[in-house]
């Protein structure tokens, strides 16, 4: 496939990508053309987008338990220490 056209698989592959990483200029205008063309691929990007919110949205709640459960064994260790 030429340099401006994407095949699906490397769109694809692009909106992944930005998730984690600055994609380049050409990568940006490549992908927007795609997405122009290729209503599966729009399609694909807004499903891969609520996914990895959610997933994001986990992360940050387990984070949170995490951080909670480490309050409440300090809170613990205080009150046990000025028991004695």
């Amino acid at each position: 496939m030429n340099k401006l056209f994407l095949s699906c698989l490397k769109a694809t592959e692009l909106m992944e990508k930005r998730f984690h990483f600055k994609l380049t200029f050409t990568e940006k205008m490549q992908l927007k053309a795609h997405k122009m063309m290729c209503d599966a691929c729009t399609r694909y990007e807004k499903q891969s987008e609520f996914l990895e919110k959610g997933i994001q949205a986990y992360h940050e709640k387990l984070e949170q338990e995490e951080n909670l459960d480490k309050l409440k064994e300090q809170i613990k260790l205080k009150i046990n220490e000025n028991r004695h």
